[in-house]
């Protein structure tokens, strides 16, 4: 009888843990195919590039890796475009488009950010502007990280704005003569919820960002500006977390949207990409799906609890067929009216929309 008892308690112990180590997740976010996908290319738009000198069709070839934010009552997404000229196969510039709904855009009909004539031209040239992610400073400012294309080497940038429309670049994220010419790239900013809005949060007195497309690394900094890496005796970034063998982030992670404070620590959904060899063989090779992971507030680089499985996977058609097959790539959330609108990019040629409900 003890034994029966024992095995009992094991029994309801451990499904107890694993209701608990998931109940501080997201999820499911459901796609809406109603809408899906948002927003797709269109040769019709057409911009004056100074660099170029000459008209281009500045989105005909995909539009994808999306930044959204809520403002004045509507949505606002700042979108990754590319053309299709240049050696590099297209340049890519951001637009915007802006919904009533969330799920039905008007885009503006040229970009509002994009390589010229500046300090930022010997890293943004060709190859052009790409993956924004956007959070609000304290003050209202729009914060935006996004990384530069030279042909050659990813680069990890800043810009901020008043209105969206209008962007101040500041340059290199990492810019000291060590890291400068490092490959960098896909920025997330830590934020809290206020309402609609994602607002950059500081932790023991510091703004924290995660970055990287390998495994993923941690800089700080006093003004949201300015940032710092966070790196161990050899000089080298800190690695936060990495791939996992035998699992669908075997190859690669890389950061999602904004991670968010909740009441169980700084959840950040991650994109990552499979390996089958060594990963997930249930999944095709290049496979781009999401897991969530929570990390320590009071140390940020300390995981605390990471999902053993994808949440979110290419099945549509839109997002196993383009560019590049079988990408979800999760990039932009905004928290309106008790549910998640989820924005992301599909096989690297179109944008669609998952929401989840709080």
């Amino acid at each position: 009888m003890k034994y029966f008892i024992f095995f009992v308690f094991i029994f309801f112990y451990a499904c107890n843990v694993s209701e608990k180590s998931n109940d501080w997740q997201m999820r499911p976010f459901v796609k809406v195919d109603q809408y899906n996908p948002v927003l797709a290319p269109s040769e019709s738009p057409i911009f004056s590039c100074p660099i170029r000198e000459e008209v281009v069709n500045w989105e005909a070839k995909d539009v994808f890796n999306p930044a959204a934010v809520m403002k004045d009552g509507k949505f606002y997404m700042i979108y990754r475009a590319e053309d299709t000229v240049g050696k590099h196969s297209g340049t890519s510039r951001l637009g915007l488009a802006i919904s009533d709904d969330g799920f039905t855009f008007k885009k503006m009909p040229e970009p509002v950010f994009y390589p010229d004539h500046d300090d930022m031209k010997i890293y943004e040239w060709e190859g052009g502007v790409e993956d924004p992610r956007i959070v609000e400073s304290e003050d209202g400012k729009y914060i935006m990280t996004y990384t530069s294309y030279d042909g050659k080497t990813a680069r990890l940038c800043l810009a901020s704005s008043d209105d969206l429309m209008t962007w101040q670049k500041h340059g290199l994220v990492l810019s000291d003569d060590a890291h400068k010419d490092k490959w960098s790239k896909s920025g997330a900013i830590v934020c809290r919820v206020e309402g609609s809005r994602l607002v950059a949060h500081k932790i023991n007195g510091k703004y924290w960002m995660y970055f990287g497309d390998t495994d993923i690394f941690a800089a700080t900094s006093d003004d949201l500006i300015y940032w710092q890496p966070l790196t161990n005796v050899n000089g080298e970034w800190t690695t936060v977390f990495g791939p996992r063998q035998g699992k669908f982030d075997s190859q690669l992670v890389e950061p999602g949207p904004p991670p968010i404070m909740t009441e169980h620590g700084i959840l950040m959904v991650y994109n990552s990409r499979n390996l089958p060899e060594v990963g997930d063989t249930t999944l095709p090779e290049g496979t781009y799906a999401a897991g969530q992971i929570l990390l320590n507030p009071k140390q940020p680089t300390e995981v605390l609890d990471r999902s053993e499985d994808y949440f979110f996977k290419p099945d549509k058609d839109y997002e196993i067929l383009g560019q590049i097959n079988n990408v979800c790539f999760l990039e932009a959330w905004v928290p309106h009216d008790g549910k998640w609108y989820m924005y992301y990019g599909t096989a690297d040629s179109k944008i669609a929309v998952a929401t989840y409900e709080e």
